[in-house]
Formats: C-alpha cells, structure tokens, sequence
C-alpha cells in the first residue's frame, strides 16, 4: 500500500516492539492528544502513520491505560461518538473497573488474558475518538477482533467500511463456534460495504455459514517477500545422514498436528534414517508431545517451540520436506515460505493456498496413509525432490504483495461507489 503512495492510518493494539520488527526501524516517536496512543513512522513505509492504542490486558500484555480521554470533547461531538459505538453495539454502560484481570479467552489455540470483549469495545472507543480527528476515504478492519471499532468508526464518518476476513471461527473451532465471536464476525461482515476473503475456501465459508451476498465477497490471495536471495545455502556445522521432514505453524486443532504425527509413524516404520521436526507453540504442544511418547516415536520427533527470524530461515535450510496437514486453513503462507527456500512441500486440500498452486502434493488432513506414502516417495526419490523444488520455486514467483495491495485498492474503490453504499 505504501509503495502504491496510498496514505495509511494503522490503528494498532499495543506498540510494536524492535526485537519482533526485525525488518522495520523505528524513527521519532511522537505523542498524540489521545490518552493511551502514541503516534510514530517506520522508515520502510513512507505513506503509512502507526498510531498505537494501549487497549489494555486483553489485546495487549500491557497494563491497562486511564479509560478516558483528556482531549476535550464538546457534547455534540461525544453523543455523535456514542451513537456510532452503539450502532457497534458498543454501550456507554460498559463496565470497565469490574471486568476481570484474571482468567483466559481461548481463540484459535492462542490465549488472551482478562476480558476481551471490554477490551475489544475500549479499542473501538479509543479508534473512534482518533477517526473523529482524521481525514480518510475507506475504514479497512482486518479480523473480528476490530470488526466493532470498523463499524463505529464508519457509523461515525459516513465512510464506507471494508472487512478482510483472515479467518473464521469455523476455522478456529470446527463446529463447536464461540457464539459471541461468531455474532461479532457476522455484525462485522454484514455491516461492510464490501468483504475481502483470503481464498475461495474462506469466501465459500461467508457466503454458506454467514449468510453474506457472494458479489460482495472478493478474494484476494496472500503473497510473501521473495527477492530470489532465499537459496539455502551449505550448513557446515551440522553433521547428520537423516532426512528432515518440518511442521511449522501453530500446534493447535486448526493445524492437525495429530495427522502430522500418525504419518510420521507410519513412515517411520518404512524409513528410519528421518527426523520429524515440530517448530511452533500452541494449547496442543503439551498433548503433541505426550501423543508421541505414546506411539513410541519420541526420540524421533523434535519439538523446537516458537521460532522467529533468523531460527525460521535456518530451519528451512535443513529441511527436505515441508508438510501442511491443516484442518481448515484459510490460506497458509507457510507454504509458500518453504517453496521460496527450495524446500518441497506436501499440503492439505482443506487449505486456502492449495487453490493456487499446481508443483505440490496435495493429500487430505485425514488420511495419515497417503500423507506417509508422499513423504517417502518425496525422500525415496531425489527425482521427484528435484522436480517439486524446480517447479514449485518458479511457481512461487507469481505471488506478489504488489498485487495484493492494488486488489486491496480496486475493492475499496467499489465500496466507495454510490451503487454500492446505497446497495448496503
């Protein structure tokens, strides 16, 4: 978007810390008249203004911030304010002193701690007082969690609100949805002029378990930064004749970390000199590791934790194959990061990016037994190794976030259309 020279306004949570923004330099950061927001620019994005929301315990793991505002506000501009919140379903009653600081709101395998609806509705306060204060075209929401500051601050502006759907609680939680959540997403979806999907599988999912009109339903794919430098290189420290084969994504439900591992059993029983490698952290960790214990594959199984960064390009490196056995996955860039690292990959059919492309395997989550006999075909095979690396990393090329951003641009100019205002 920046490279584009669309000006951006991004409404963050909390700061964004250096040691997680490798890639971005922070430059003068300035205060705002907000209480509880900072403003500041990266150099990297020229036309893009960061303004971070202290929107406390929930969305962020930082304290929580004084609830009101010192900007002063006249009375007609705070009913206007209060009006667009409500029509969020947002309410002046909301109570924040007696929400609770304790417990945990699990979404997705990812647990957030205190309240997160109150600190959902104190975003959405705090985004609608900054909206009140800016110049903007089109409201961009990206995910449920700010589908309701997106509302209030369209409601509030009479500009035409956009919603990028990442993923569905369907996705999260199969069929067992947290209500709350799902009313949220289906408020946001209905109440957006136009609705940005991350694959045909997601849009299928909005229009069929959302009810929302297919027209107003777009897809547009992720992408990855490849600058052809991604080429592993020798790994001179590290002695080994097994073969690796990565997981790595969140180790939760959503993922099928379960399937990951009955297939590693089953070619283990076929092809010993391999090591299965699980690089990520999710509420399923502690029961992926007991499962393979219990299937007497332990010792052949490596759990990395978390990576980031430098660990993330290592460990593409050294794998020979990248596997994907994800239950419902609205894209997956994964994937695509490992082609880009000349690192053959195998993917569930019940993901996004398996629309798009052609040089992979492609198995169903479920069946463990297909997914063992691709990954010993794949490490039997130097022929077929060398075919998928080939193909699949010219294939990669193809995507570009240049594209996405100015298929992000085009639907924002149809929502800001008259047809499609008066449409909604």
């Amino acid at each position: 978007m920046s490279e584009s020279g669309t000006e951006v306004l991004f409404l963050l949570p909390k700061p964004v810390e250096s040691s997680y923004s490798t890639h971005v330099t922070m430059v003068s950061p300035k205060g705002r008249p907000i209480e509880g927001s900072s403003t500041y620019r990266m150099q990297e994005f020229e036309h893009v203004i960061f303004r971070t929301l202290d929107a406390g315990v929930g969305l962020s793991a930082y304290a929580k911030p004084e609830l009101e505002s010192n900007t002063p506000v006249d009375e007609e501009s705070k009913a206007r304010q209060a009006k667009a919140l409500e029509t969020a379903g947002i309410y002046a009653s909301t109570d924040y002193a007696n929400s609770p600081t304790e417990g945990f709101l699990d979404i997705g395998g990812v647990h957030y701690h205190g309240d997160m609806f109150v600190e959902i509705a104190r975003y959405a306060r705090l985004a609608t007082q900054i909206a009140a204060q800016e110049q903007f075209d089109v409201v961009h929401a990206h995910d449920w969690m700010t589908y309701r500051a997106g509302i209030a601050v369209a409601a509030l502006s009479g500009k035409p609100l956009v919603v990028h759907v990442h993923s569905t609680e369907f996705d999260r939680s199969g069929e067992n949805v947290n209500q709350r959540i799902y009313d949220v997403e289906r408020q946001g979806m209905h109440a957006a002029q136009q609705v940005i999907a991350v694959s045909y599988l997601t849009k299928n999912i909005i229009t069929s378990r959302y009810g929302v009109p297919a027209d107003r339903v777009h897809v547009v794919y992720n992408a990855i930064d490849f600058d052809g430098n991604n080429l592993p290189g020798e790994i001179n420290d590290i002695g080994r004749n097994e073969r690796l084969v990565l997981f790595l994504g969140r180790i939760t439900m959503q993922k099928g970390p379960e399937y990951f591992l009955g297939a590693a059993k089953k070619v283990l029983e076929v092809v010993d000199n391999v090591r299965f490698v699980m690089a990520g952290s999710g509420d399923m960790i502690r029961r992926t590791i007991e499962m393979a214990a219990e299937m007497g594959i332990g010792h052949k199984v490596l759990f990395t934790g978390f990576l980031r960064g430098s660990d993330v390009e290592r460990v593409f490196k050294m794998a020979d194959l990248y596997v994907m056995p994800s239950v419902s996955e609205p894209f997956g860039i994964a994937p695509l990061e490992a082609l880009s690292h000349d690192v053959p990959v195998i993917i569930s059919k019940q993901s996004g990016v398996s629309e798009v492309l052609t040089h992979v395997l492609k198995v169903d989550f479920w069946d463990i037994n297909e997914i063992a006999n691709k990954i010993i075909a794949v490490l039997r095979h130097p022929s077929l190794q060398k075919t998928l690396k080939e193909h699949g990393r010219f294939e990669v090329r193809k995507f570009s976030w240049n594209d996405s951003a100015r298929q992000c641009l085009d639907i924002y100019h149809k929502a800001m259309s008259p047809l499609s205002l008066v449409a909604n």
